[in-house]
């Protein structure tokens, strides 16, 4: 039993999908788990396992920002032997090609945290996504965007880097602004962390986020279009993850 997670052994499913909000992983298992099982409450940091298609799947809050999901991360690997983890989470457009509502598939994670530069003596580490889970994730995207084209809700999807920030409301935007000059397409607080731990114990990890708000142009979602889009996002990650059409 982890020190965090507090799961008995078999309590967690090898796929765990991450959000950082503990109440948005209470509401995708309440949402798309067939006999979701809360196997955790420690801290208020919800887990879940249940069934999606009849296959087993673990939803587990990470909190906001890198080191409390490096805490989750390394227990969910080192205590639990989870094989694949995928972020599921919002995100703030700072690229012009982003739209309110899009999806980012992140194939890789800059970031201004020194957890890394701590890890590897100064050396700066590139970070990117595990190539198998982030192919069936653009497939997977294919393939929800279409189902949800009769609806008029179809997402834009973008593949590409993300700024893995500390800080929220971050001092210096003129530093994210030549970042987006380098071809990063938004910024959030976890996928550097969740690439670099899944590469360290030899795992697979992908982040998908959702564009929740557009930090250049001021624009923001609904309460209500957030949660329509999120659907989206946690659909691809559900298959992606467990590789079903």
């Amino acid at each position: 039993m982890s020190t965090h997670i507090g799961a008995q052994p078999g309590d967690v499913a090898p796929v765990v999908l991450m959000p950082g909000d503990p109440l948005r992983a209470k509401w995708i298992a309440e949402t798309f788990l067939d006999d979701p099982h809360c196997y955790s409450v420690v801290r208020g940091m919800y887990g879940y396992t249940g069934t999606w298609r009849g296959e087993r799947v673990s939803i587990q809050g990470s909190g906001m920002g890198q080191p409390s999901a490096s805490i989750y991360l390394h227990e969910l690997f080192s205590e639990y032997d989870v094989d694949t983890v995928i972020r599921v989470g919002s995100c703030g457009g700072l690229s012009e090609k982003l739209k309110l509502r899009d999806l980012v598939l992140a194939s890789g994670a800059c970031t201004d945290s020194s957890m890394n530069r701590i890890r590897f003596d100064g050396w700066d580490y590139a970070p990117v996504a595990d190539f198998g889970l982030l192919s069936a994730a653009y497939d997977a995207s294919v393939r929800v965007a279409e189902e949800a084209r009769e609806t008029g809700q179809e997402p834009g999807v973008h593949v590409g880097l993300l700024f893995s920030s500390d800080s929220f409301y971050h001092p210096k935007p003129e530093v994210t602004a030549r970042m987006v000059e380098h071809g990063v397409l938004a910024v959030e607080m976890e996928a550097s962390a969740f690439y670099t731990l899944a590469a360290r114990f030899g795992r697979r990890a992908l982040t998908i986020c959702t564009v929740a708000d557009h930090v250049v142009t001021g624009e923001e979602t609904t309460a209500e279009e957030r949660q329509q889009t999120f659907s989206h996002m946690v659909e691809i990650a559900l298959r992606a993850g467990l590789s079903q059409p």
